[in-house]
């Protein structure tokens, strides 16, 4: 059954097994485990990085195509959440479900055109003129304050059922991990939770599906995979239109969480680099890296300074070491551990604890005599 869910494509380690579900478990129950207003901001991120990575990597890891745009659609779908809610009369489910339809359309022919038009060029071509575009659009979405709110962003109002004054009782649920108000955020954080859950597992099918072993080969080598057959311009084409689909879901996500959304929210390129280095320290070409990239970068982001400011308390008394240990130094330390971990982790956290785990399996499976790469057997002497 887990399998079946999982389209086949098992973790193949232990230690990431348990990794995964211990990440799992602690985002299914983050509001229990974690009641305080920051950590549950924290979960929510992680679990809208997790979608937006992991669409990403659809295109970079398995179909091997470099794009800048990524973060357009992403600001597409927050952008169509919010002027959808903020041009209503009352937010309504109505207006929440136009506004996420009309973003995937719009990021349907967007890619669809970018698609077709661009991915006949090589690929350093390909990513230049994505950066263009997206830059472009983040021009027209801070120059269009009549639609956008320009540089101030939108702020709207959600659903009555997603709204933090909402209640679904008075006082607080008693469970034995804690209390926990039975909120609107509460229920906008499983809202989240479960639409992200679904994008993974449909992502998981998708790359393992017969489509996704086309675009494996087209990673590989476009050359034999048209020679086999395969359109691969179509191909890459539908990569294309499935990431920012995927992208601009997470970007309805993020809007609905904030009840806000700006230039800098969504379309900010500085989001394309976190998504690159999510992507390069959780593995390319695996799902699960999306996942571990995102815990572990968001948490770093979030609680590094804090963590820095007590180092930086604790030792006050040493030369020099307070300085280096400032929170306002953070980017400096955010940017060594991103060196450390490419260098014990070239493949990616996930590739290296799939490749130790071969390993470990291949040493248990060698042949204990007369197979090749086995130990010399002492010749017998003649009596």
């Amino acid at each position: 059954m887990l399998s079946r869910l999982l389209s086949n494509d098992l973790p193949r380690s232990r230690w990431l097994v348990a990794l995964l579900v211990l990440l799992f478990l602690g985002l299914a129950f983050a509001p229990f485990l974690f009641p305080g207003v920051k950590a549950l901001n924290v979960a929510a991120k992680v679990l809208i990085f997790i979608a937006l990575v992991a669409s990403f990597d659809l295109l970079l890891g398995y179909t091997g195509i470099v794009s800048f745009a990524h973060t357009m659609f992403f600001g597409i779908g927050a952008y169509g959440v919010a002027i959808s809610l903020s041009s209503a009369d009352s937010p309504t489910w109505t207006a929440l479900l136009t506004g996420v339809l009309a973003a995937l359309m719009v990021s349907l022919v967007l890619s669809l055109v970018i698609g077709l038009f661009s991915l006949r060029v090589k690929a350093i071509f390909f990513a230049m003129i994505t950066l263009a575009v997206a830059t472009a659009f983040l021009t027209l979405a801070s120059q269009l304050s009549e639609f956008t709110g320009g540089e101030d962003g939108l702020t709207f109002r959600v659903p009555e059922l997603l709204q933090p004054g909402f209640s679904l009782r008075e006082e607080p649920l008693v469970t034995p991990l804690g209390e926990v108000d039975l909120n609107g955020r509460f229920i906008t954080y499983y809202l989240i939770f479960f639409s992200v859950t679904a994008i993974f597992l449909t992502l998981l099918r998708i790359v393992n599906s017969p489509f996704g072993r086309v675009l494996q080969a087209i990673r590989e080598n476009d050359f034999r995979a048209e020679a086999l057959g395969y359109r691969t311009v179509i191909y890459r084409t539908l990569s294309n239109v499935l990431s920012a689909s995927f992208a601009t879901l997470a970007g309805c996500l993020l809007a609905i969480w904030l009840r806000y959304n700006g230039p800098d929210t969504s379309l900010s390129f500085e989001i394309m680099l976190d998504i690159l280095l999510i992507v390069v320290i959780g593995g390319m070409g695996t799902m699960y890296g999306a996942v571990i990239g995102s815990v572990l970068f968001v948490l770093a982001q979030s609680y590094l300074q804090d963590l820095l400011r007590v180092a930086g308390s604790a030792t006050e008394g040493i030369p020099l070491l307070p300085a280096l240990l400032t929170p306002d130094r953070w980017l400096l330390w955010l940017g060594v551990l991103f060196v450390l971990s490419v260098y014990h982790f070239p493949t990616g956290i996930v590739g290296r604890l799939r490749e130790r785990s071969a390993r470990a399996l291949r040493s248990l499976q060698a042949p204990s005599g007369g197979g090749p790469g086995s130990p010399a057997q002492p010749v017998p002497r003649r009596p």
